[in-house]
């Protein structure tokens, strides 16, 4: 059936919904007023908003789709900054005000924390919002030749979709990242190997920006020059990565102007190889640390535990404010990073490279006791370590607790509440990743 909308536009009778709320995903969630009706989220869509909407995905218990219009939109609608919003699948908030944002996050980490971990804070911290725009110092972006294009394409992919998209320009990056778009496409077409390059990968420290390019074969005399003049040109590093992320090395220029960042606050510079695992905002990063500090109330003399330590980002700050400190890591690789930065601070910092995902007891008895734990793990949390702690040596009395994934956070909170008898004394979210569904959030717990 075909209508006319309010500006005389002739276009298809779509379906409607009224929108209660955004899902983990930062989807539009519908709810039929019927029990045996379907939910349907629905990208682009705002809590308060009636919309009409296409389903590109039906299941049994729910449908997934695309909003069309917004017949009553929400206060909270704003214009995205960015031209390839909607395509590109690198954002999904950007039509949402910012502050609103931070408190949709909030909310998300509330309701895991009550849904999955039957459990609230006594306390909610205050928000942090940060930097919105020019954020992201870690990138990965795809490379591909697509001649209907133009030529070579740099980017990310497309919402729901292998094509990469079109980008000239990226909000999230820091602008001088963001005006190499186009240049990179011209270098990379200009490449002899340049159908051998899959992907590139960003990493923009304090004072210099890397470039990993994945090769999948060599490159010719002409390829190394042509890389050569365009780092001297830009002002950056290229990096080569002819296998897996433990291949890539530096190849121009081979020595300074060195990767890193820096804590000021706390005196820090940490030198990092591209591939490397940091945070990808360096300002929400600093006031990340000073929050959880501020949580530990690190005293000098204590000894303190920070589990998935990577390269100290935690522990080095632990160990200039006094605190005897030991840092436990998986990668080998990075344990010896951070005793690197540690001793070129001149901090006594312990680091030792253990399985947290498979915690050894006599691991934990060579670290025991101590006064309190950072955890600080991946997506995946923590959850065999935090069922070791019960029956460990090392009997701390408070837990900090950063998380990149509120529902693993709710899992590992429920144990420590509800079987070992600890107190979730505070919680709340700080805006990592700006304009995306994902929700950085830290923890306090106590005896």
């Amino acid at each position: 059936m075909l209508k006319l909308d309010s500006t005389g536009t002739l276009h298809k009778d779509m379906p409607t919904g009224w929108i209660s709320e955004l899902d983990q995903k930062a989807r539009g969630v519908s709810r039929p007023p019927k029990a045996d009706g379907k939910v349907v989220f629905i990208d682009g869509a705002l809590p308060g908003e009636e919309v009409e909407y296409a389903s590109y995905r039906k299941k049994p218990e729910f449908e997934l789709a695309q909003l069309v219009r917004v017949r009553r939109p929400s206060a909270e609608r704003v214009h995205p900054r960015c031209p390839h919003y909607g395509v590109c699948g690198g954002c999904t908030m950007q039509h949402l005000a910012a502050d609103a944002q931070i408190a949709v996050k909030q909310r998300e980490l509330e309701k895991c924390l009550w849904r999955i971990g039957k459990l609230r804070p006594d306390c909610i911290l205050p928000p942090v919002l940060g930097q919105i725009w020019g954020y992201r110092r870690k990138a990965r972006m795809s490379v591909r030749r697509v001649e209907k294009k133009g030529g070579v394409l740099v980017g990310f992919h497309e919402k729901r979709s292998s094509y990469i998209a079109d980008m000239q320009y990226c909000a999230i990056l820091p602008t001088y990242v963001s005006d190499l778009l186009l240049p990179l496409r011209n270098l990379l077409g200009a490449l002899s190997i340049c159908h051998r390059i899959p992907q590139i990968e960003l990493a923009a420290g304090d004072r210099c920006t890397a470039l990993v390019l994945r090769i999948l074969a060599p490159l010719t005399a002409y390829d190394e020059a042509l890389l050569r003049a365009f780092a001297e040109q830009h002002d950056v590093v290229f990096y080569l990565q002819p296998k897996g992320p433990a291949s890539s090395y530096r190849f121009y220029p081979p020595e300074n102007p060195p990767l890193d960042y820096g804590l000021p606050e706390y005196g820090l510079t940490y030198s990092f190889e591209p591939v490397d695992f940091t945070q990808v905002n360096h300002n929400m990063n600093n006031i990340l640390v000073r929050r959880a500090m501020q949580l530990l109330d690190v005293q000098a003399g204590e000894h303190i535990v920070d589990l998935f330590c990577g390269i100290g980002n935690f522990t080095l700050p632990v160990a200039r404010l006094g605190a005897r400190v030991t840092g436990l890591e998986g990668s080998e690789s990075l344990v010896g990073r951070a005793r690197n930065i540690a001793r070129q601070h001149g901090l006594d910092a312990g680091f030792m490279q253990t399985d947290l995902f498979n915690p050894q007891p006599h691991v934990l008895e060579e670290i025991a006791p101590c006064d309190k734990i950072l955890l600080d793990p991946p997506r995946d949390g923590a959850v065999e370590f935090v069922k070791a702690l019960a029956s460990s040596p090392l009997q701390p009395r408070r837990i900090v607790y950063v998380s990149c994934n509120p529902a693993t956070l709710a899992r590992d909170s429920a144990i420590l509440v509800h079987q070992q008898g600890w107190r979730c004394q505070a919680a709340g979210v700080l805006n990592m990743f700006p304009h995306t569904a994902h929700v950085e959030s830290i923890a306090l717990f106590v005896r």
